[in-house]
Formats: C-alpha cells, sequence, structure tokens
C-alpha cells in the first residue's frame, strides 16, 4: 500500500500502534541518557512526526523517534559543567544547522551528499559517535550493578536474535521491561545495593534499583513539569558557542540517517524519492528545533519503523499521524513518565553497552555497502587518526583549542576526519599515490602499482 494509499481506519489505527510501540524503547532510552525529561520526548516525537509529514508533502513515511547522535555531545556538556538547557540550546542550533543542509540539498541536488560527506566520512563520523560513548556504558551506568547490567544486556541479544519479526525489532524495548522488572526481583529477594550511581558523584551507596519515590505523587494526566531543581523537565533552551561545538559533528550522522531512510522507502514503494531528500533533511532539522525549543530532546527517522512497514507492507502515511498522536497522548500521562524515570541505571547500563556498539557498527555498514576501500591511504589515514583522537579523548577529556576554548572527542575527531580526508583527496596524485600501506592492502587491484579511487574515495581494481 502506497503513502497516499488509505486502509480503514480499524487496520490503520493498529498499525499506527505497532510504530509507537516499535520507536518507544529508544524514543524513551535516550533523552534519560541525556538527562532530559522523558514525557516531553514522547510527546514532541509525536509532534515532530507531524510537521515532518506535512513539510515532505506525505510521500515519505517515517516516524522521528529520539536521536542518539546527540548522546556524546551531551555527556561532552554535562562534562564541562553544562545543564539540560545548555544541552537542548546546542542541538536547537544543530537542527537550525540540519534544515540549511536540507535547503542547500534541495537546491543543489542530492550528488552534493556524496561530495561533501562522501561514505568513508559518514561511515567514520557515526562509527565515531557510536565508540566514543563506550565510557559511559562502562563507567556511568554499569557500576549501579553489573550483574543486573550483564543480565539486561544478554536478554537484549537473546531476543534480538531469537524472537522474529516484530517482537525481534523491539528487542530493546522488551530488554528493559526485562531489566526493569528483574532489579525490581532483586530488590524483593536481596534487598538494596551499594554501589555507585550516576548520581553519586563517585561514591558508593545504599539504594533499591527501583526507587518509585516521586511515581505515587505524578499526575495521570496533565503537560509535563517544568524543570525544577530535582528533575528535568520542560525549559528554555541556553546557547553557548563552545556548548554548540560539542554537538554539531551530529548533524553528519543525521544527513546520512535521513538520506539512507529516504532511499530505503523509495526502494521498498518502488518509487523514485530524490526529489524529496532535501525536504527530508530540512524537516527533521525544522522537528528538532521545534522539539528542543521547549526541552524536548532531537528527533531522527528510526530503522525500527522501516521494519514495521517491511513487514506489513503498509506504506500509508495514515499510520503514522495515528502513531503521532498516540505518542501525545502518552506524553500528557506524567504518572507515566516517572515510570520512565525510576528506570534503573543499572538496565540502562545493560541496553547502552548493546546499542552504543550498535551505533558504531551502523558506521561500518556504511563503509561495506559503499565498498569503501581502506587500502587506499586517502581513506585510511585521516579516518585511523580522527577515530583514534576521537575514541581516545571520550566523553570526558577535551582538546584545549585556546584557554577558553576546547573540542569534545566527537568535534577534534570530525574535524580530522572531514577536514584530513579533504587535504588527502587534494593532495593525492591521480591516479592516487601509488604507495600503499602495508595495513589492509590484501585483495586491492593495482595498475601499475597505483590504486585508483573513485570519486567517492573508493578503488576500482
Amino acid at each position: 500500500m502506497a503513502p497516499d494509499e488509505r486502509l480503514d481506519w480499524g487496520r490503520t489505527a493498529g498499525i499506527g500502534a505497532q510504530h509507537v510501540v516499535a520507536m518507544f524503547g529508544a524514543t524513551f532510552v535516550f533523552p534519560l541518557i541525556m538527562g532530559l525529561n522523558a514525557n516531553l520526548a514522547i510527546m514532541m516525537s509525536g509532534i515532530a512526526t507531524i510537521c515532518f509529514l506535512l513539510i515532505v508533502r506525505n510521500k515519505v513515511p517515517s516516524y522521528l523517534g529520539t536521536s542518539a547522535s546527540f548522546v556524546g555531545g551531551a555527556a561532552a556538556i554535562y562534562n564541562q559543567g553544562g545543564s539540560p538547557s545548555d544541552v537542548t540550546g546546542a542541538i536547537l542550533v544543530s537542527g537550525v544547522i540540519l534544515a540549511l543542509v536540507g535547503l542547500f540539498i534541495h537546491v543543489a541536488g542530492t550528488g552534493m551528499v556524496n561530495a561533501v560527506l562522501p561514505p568513508v566520512v559518514t561511515g567514520a563520523v557515526v562509527l565515531l559517535i557510536g565508540f566514543n560513548l563506550a565510557p559511559v556504558a562502562t563507567s556511568v551506568y554499569m557500576p549501579a550493578d553489573y550483574w543486573i547490567a550483564l543480565l539486561t544486556m544478554t536478554a537484549v541479544i537473546v531476543m534480538a536474535v531469537g524472537l522474529r519479526g516484530f517482537l525481534g525489532r523491539i528487542a530493546i524495548f522488551l530488554g528493559l521491561i526485562f531489566g526493569y522488572v528483574v532489579s525490581w526481583l532483586a530488590d524483593l529477594t536481596l534487598g538494596p545495593i551499594t554501589s555507585v550511581t550516576p548520581s553519586s558523584n563517585g561514591e558508593a551507596v545504599e539504594h533499591d534499583r527501583v526507587d518509585w519515590s516521586l511515581v505515587s505523587g505524578a499526575d495521570w494526566f496533565g503537560f509535563p513539569d517544568k524543570t525544577t531543581a530535582g528533575a528535568v523537565g520542560w525549559h528554555l533552551p541556553s546557547f553557548s558557542i563552545t556548548f554548540t561545538l560539542l554537538v554539531i559533528p551530529a548533524v553528519i550522522a543525521l544527513v546520512a540517517e535521513n538520506v539512507g531512510h529516504v532511499k530505503a522507502v523509495a526502494e521498498m514503494t518502488g518509487r523514485d524519492l530524490d526529489p524529496e531528500m532535501g525536504r527530508a533533511v530540512g524537516a527533521d532539522g525544522v522537528a528538532t528545533v521545534i522539539a528542543t525549543s521547549i526541552g524536548g530532546s532531537p528527533t531522527t527517522t528510526y530503522a525500527e519503523n522501516i521494519g514495521v512497514m517491511a513487514t506489513t507492507r503498509v506504506y500509508s502515511t495514515a499510520a503514522y499521524y495515528v502513531a503521532a498522536v498516540t505518542a501525545i497522548l502518552l506524553g500528557l500521562v506524567p504518572k507515566f513518565g516517572a515510570i520512565v524515570n525510576a528506570t534503573p541505571s543499572a538496565v540502562l547500563g545493560g541496553i547502552t553497552l548493546v546499542l552504543y556498539g550498535m551505533i558504531g557498527l551502523l558506521g561500518a555498514k556504511i563503509w561495506k555497502e559503499n565498498g569503501v576501500d581502506f587500502g587506499n591511504p586517502v581513506n585510511l589515514v585521516p579516518v585511523a587518526a580522527g577515530l583514534v583522537m576521537g575514541i581516545g579523548l571520550g566523553t570526558d577529556q577535551f582538546f584545549p583549542v585556546t584557554d577558553d576554548f576546547t573540542l569534545g572527542g566527537i568535534a577534534a575527531g570530525t574535524i580530522i576526519i572531514v577536514a584530513g580526508y579533504h587535504l588527502a583527496r587534494a593532495i593525492a596524485p591521480a591516479p592516487a599515490d601509488g604507495t600503499m600501506l602495508s595495513v589492509g592492502t590484501e585483495g586491492v587491484h593495482h595498475e601499475g602499482g597505483q590504486a585508483r579511487p573513485d570519486h567517492e574515495g573508493r578503488h576500482r581494481g
């Protein structure tokens, strides 16, 4: 069923509900990790989805859930003493930039994307964003209870591989529920645990794994509360050039995600959606601006929802409007948000072990699908340097540009990858430098001792 076709409202509502469940886990997990309000994120994801569908003229079915690409930047902002307002302000500026990139693509054509950000670059940045976050999973969340974290991680792996169809695609969500229940049972049978928590400033304290002290007092219906000293809620963003530069690299990942989404939908529906590419990228930028303007989380298109479309073969945008309205209504249930916010840290540790690794490996997937050849030093050298810089710095170390200005790991690594790649392309002889590094050259075909790269930094044998 094509995007502009319609089922009866009963079946449309059922498929819309599937889309809500598919995006549900990641959409509220990532706000928690970024120190934002999960209720607000769910509600604003529905509003963002409606805005997206209107901007793309209902031609690109998509649900806009919370983007994981900004998690590293948010962690870096907090490590520099920033607040949730600083996080949403920096992301809002990135949303404006993404909207402008979408406008540029719409005017200049999709070919400009590969010229400026070829697969070797976009893959490296996506990989950097995921693996840069490894210390957050292992040092921030897991210490609350290592065994619960490992049990949750194992449950996600088993369900992702062992369950079939739709259930397999929501393994993160099911794993989170599993970890939540196991934590509750552990409190009942084993009692409190003494460990480091994200809020204990590095000190081991005695605590229950599941704390519902704020759930009983939460209302059943109402708008999310305003940010207070004790809990983050809706708030106005604040702006800082330093903090903004920490999250801007995520724009590259969002461009790649949205372009990939449009191409996937075009392949499934058999329609040429290239004319909508710029609109889709720009729409995600506009949606991110709207969501973060009141303290919500950044948005992006979701692969989970592509899975629902592939399973049901229903691409009708009406189902996405139903999903969006459902999400808005869920966001207006503060008690639900309080339960989400009480997710044990160790459970988030188990979930993030999988999620952060999956984000990183999506970068490797981009390389593989585009045939990027790391036997070519133009690809190998700048990417290698940028990845080590970005992953080595992590989220708690910063590159000092001046006494008052520093770059986080993702920002510093991205600059090296992007600038280094284009510098290498500019100075490499044509055909490419005949001196090949010994690392990864197996299977590379040479002509006269020289490797021949194509316009996207790949080899042609």
